[in-house]
């Protein structure tokens, strides 16, 4: 690993941590709880995605809250500048993660396969 990707993993650690913060000082009580999964940085660190657990929220929940979540964006983007002491914070992409239901499905079909043995 050399030091561009280690910035690179300890801003997403860092923003995975605060971004939970964040969403807990807004007034929205559907983002409050919101779990952050997984956070990816682009080389530069001018862009991440971020990955959000989507148990329980059904597919019109989810279009309303990423839609609330770029409304809030820059409070988003001041508060992780703020907190962290950077000039400047990446821009934000949230998606709804889907490795666990990949993951089940994917267990699903091993045991569908074993059972045909």
């Amino acid at each position: 690993m050399n030091q561009a990707e280690i910035k690179r993993k300890r801003t997403e650690s860092a923003l995975k941590e605060i971004l939970p913060e964040a969403f807990s000082m807004l007034d929205d009580s559907a983002l409050n709880n919101l779990i952050v999964t997984e956070v990816v940085c682009s080389r530069g660190r001018y862009d991440s995605k971020v990955y959000l657990d989507k148990t329980g929220i059904d597919e019109n929940e989810q279009e309303e809250i990423i839609k609330k979540l770029r409304k809030v964006t820059p409070f988003l983007k001041n508060y992780v500048k703020e907190s962290e002491g950077w000039y400047r914070s990446p821009n934000f992409k949230f998606e709804f993660d889907n490795h666990l239901d990949n993951i089940s499905r994917i267990d699903e079909l091993f045991k569908i396969i074993e059972g045909k043995k």
